[in-house]
């Protein structure tokens, strides 16, 4: 990881939201395609720009919901990258820098799990976001861990997309790192962002990495739930089991699609 690296690209980073910012404050785009088309646009030029490799296995759904396995705010950005969505999210990442804004700006339903009325929230959020055409992206783990392993998932926003009953694809993504990195530097430690830590001296950590590589594989179909939105712990668990069932898929390492 080099500080003068982390620094150009600090400056990079910057320059791409100030062309971002004011591309959203001149055009203000009305409705909630056209932002989710602006957050696509944005992060597609900061992935390429910073130099990330993405690669995918499988097709982004057009329509319904997608859920994946949560390891870093980078996550996000991937996903809009790589297809105008709208996701549902904690509701503490309205308040990260830099995500949060990016987000909010695009139309994100945040949700406060355990207080009144997220339910409804979601639900509205993803029906807004259906009747836009757009599909809505969301990480049933609720919190970004280092990969080692998938935390149980959690079923109020999947039941809110099961009883609007829209399709539920899974996804995975993974992250690698190239060479010239530092023996110290992992993508567990430095591309995730889990644990207490202070977010910006991440960020900016991150932005120092070398050769990042990101993998996204997704489902074939949407998943074949065994019951219905009143068994939705029951229904959680399969969520989990799609997910995971890609997890092994990427243990084999498949051939893959470069991003362009």
């Amino acid at each position: 990881m080099s500080f003068f690296r982390s620094v150009a690209r600090s400056l990079q980073l910057a320059g791409f939201f100030v062309v971002a910012g004011t591309e959203l404050l001149v055009k203000r785009p009305p409705t909630q395609r056209g932002r989710a088309e602006w957050l696509h646009r944005f992060c597609a030029m900061a992935v390429k720009g910073l130099g990330v490799e993405v690669e995918v296995v499988g097709g982004f759904p057009e329509r319904g919901a997608v859920i994946s396995n949560h390891l870093s705010y980078v996550d996000i950005v991937i996903f809009a990258a790589l297809h105008p969505c709208v996701f549902v999210s904690k509701a503490e990442i309205e308040n990260w820098p830099v995500i949060g804004w990016m987000t909010t700006m695009s139309g994100t339903v945040f949700v406060r799990r355990g207080h009144g009325g997220s339910a409804i929230k979601a639900s509205s959020g993803m029906q807004a976001a259906a009747d836009a055409g757009l599909p809505v992206v969301f990480f049933p783990e609720g919190t970004t861990t280092n990969g080692e392993t998938m935390l149980k998932f959690h079923s109020g926003v999947l039941a809110q997309a099961m009883g609007a009953k829209q399709p539920v694809t899974a996804a995975y993504l993974k992250y690698e790192l190239g060479e010239g990195n530092g023996a110290d530097v992992t993508a567990a430690d430095d591309v995730c962002y889990w644990g207490d830590r202070p977010m910006w001296p991440h960020v900016f950590r991150f932005l120092g990495l070398r050769k990042v590589k990101v993998t996204v594989w997704f489902a074939e179909a949407p998943i074949r739930f065994s019951s219905d939105v009143v068994h939705r712990k029951l229904a959680a668990i399969e969520a989990r089991e799609a997910v995971s069932a890609l997890e092994a898929q990427a243990l084999a390492k498949p051939e893959v699609g470069v991003f362009s």
